[in-house]
């Protein structure tokens, strides 16, 4: 009887352990994840689910290159629940997941994909001028980018299309790296470039590149003017041939030409001008003294053109001056043109003064029909003996030991 209370007593105490046992199994199991798909398509809904552990609901960090966030636990048939949000689900990328929970430290990843659609297409292309020649380029670069605005998968096909005067186009390039791109190389021929592109069905707006021609040969350059009299009043002008480059193709307009003007005194005079269908005019006013000009033209540090020299010939041959008033009031004139015309009004005529053979002043005056009057005012030039010497047209006249009283 004893042997048999002893023998219920041991197999109690075996059942009563292993209940206990098991109660402490039941409530230490590991949190486990169940979803074993690890891509996802972008703008999809995405839930991880875990087994459950009693009493336990961790929140789920989730972290992807625009930044991070936690995400709160749901029970639902017997499994704990976490669905991402959408500002994590609608960017393409990895997305990195870690259970805040100090006893179950999970952790893992999965990748969002792009779609295999175009939405929208984003194009760049720059510069937008080049030079004609074929060695100039610019650079086509698209975007295609899916309805979330997320690149699309990589090796997707853009067709890009180009319009060149009588010539079409088309060339097949592929994403990679988020872009596809092709550098579009000038042709021999200046003009106008179109550029477009298409990617499964959508089409870029159209994009305009001027292809210019490139930098000018050398040119030449000749003079028109209505005759060859240092008059100082009339107009010579200088013109250029059409400048071109070496494929023959007509400068831009707007190409800055300057004339350097070298006259016998190694003076440099200098105008200029800007093309307009090849073509630079510029002007500049005849000397008013007998002069030879040699004349060459440039496009700073690009071409230059030929020399042509210039005679002009002296229209005054002579003239009279004459002193009255106490010799205070000096009288040049008349001044007379080639054809004995009276001189254009604006011709320079220069009074040197002097004292002691010391220039003490030089005033200039411009003529007015055909005459120039100085004045010689008393509180100025005090009564005395002076020297004077009138220069006009390259003729100069002196007149010594003339006194003023």
């Amino acid at each position: 009887m004893h042997f048999k209370h002893t023998y219920i007593f041991v197999i109690g105490l075996i059942l009563l352990s292993s209940f206990a046992v098991a109660q402490k199994s039941e409530s230490t199991i590991p949190i486990a994840l169940q979803t074993t798909q690890t891509d996802f398509e972008v703008g999809n809904a995405i839930v991880l689910k875990f087994t459950a552990s009693e009493g336990k609901k961790p929140l789920l960090y989730c972290s992807n290159s625009y930044g991070s966030t936690l995400v709160s636990a749901e029970l639902k048939d017997n499994f704990i629940q976490y669905k991402i949000p959408k500002n994590i689900t609608n960017k393409i990328g990895v997305v990195n997941w870690k259970l805040i929970d100090e006893a179950n430290a999970i952790s893992g990843q999965f990748n969002i994909n792009p779609k295999a659609e175009v939405a929208t297409m984003e194009t760049y292309i720059g510069p937008p001028s080049i030079e004609a020649g074929g060695t100039d380029y610019t650079m086509l670069v698209v975007i295609p980018t899916d309805s979330l605005d997320n690149p699309v998968p990589t090796n997707t096909k853009v067709n890009a299309k180009f319009q060149f005067l009588d010539s079409e186009e088309n060339d097949d390039i592929f994403t990679n790296n988020l872009i596809a791109w092709r550098n579009i190389n000038s042709k021999r021929e200046s003009g106008r470039m179109l550029v477009s592109s298409e990617s499964l069905g959508i089409n870029s707006k159209e994009f305009t590149i001027n292809v210019w021609a490139a930098i000018p040969t050398d040119f030449k350059i000749s003079a028109k003017r209505p005759h060859n009299y240092a008059d100082g009043n009339q107009v010579t002008t200088f013109n250029t041939s059409v400048l071109k480059d070496k494929q023959d193709n007509v400068v831009s307009d707007g190409t800055f030409v300057t004339f350097f003007i070298t006259n016998d005194h190694g003076n440099i005079l200098k105008t200029t001008g800007t093309t307009i269908d090849g073509v630079a005019h510029s002007k500049i006013i005849h000397p008013d003294f007998k002069d030879n000009w040699s004349i060459k033209a440039y496009v700073d540090g690009m071409a230059e053109s030929n020399t042509i020299t210039l005679n002009y010939e002296s229209v005054i041959e002579d003239f009279d001056v004459a002193f009255a008033n106490k010799n205070r009031e000096i009288l040049v004139g008349p001044l007379q043109s080639f054809m004995e015309q009276m001189i254009p009004d604006g011709l320079h005529v220069k009074l040197s003064i002097y004292k002691d053979n010391v220039l003490i002043d030089n005033i200039i005056k411009t003529s007015f029909n055909g005459y120039v009057t100085f004045n010689l005012k008393p509180a100025v030039y005090q009564n005395d003996t002076y020297s004077f010497s009138v220069e006009t047209a390259g003729i100069n006249k002196t007149f010594n030991n003339k006194k003023l009283w």
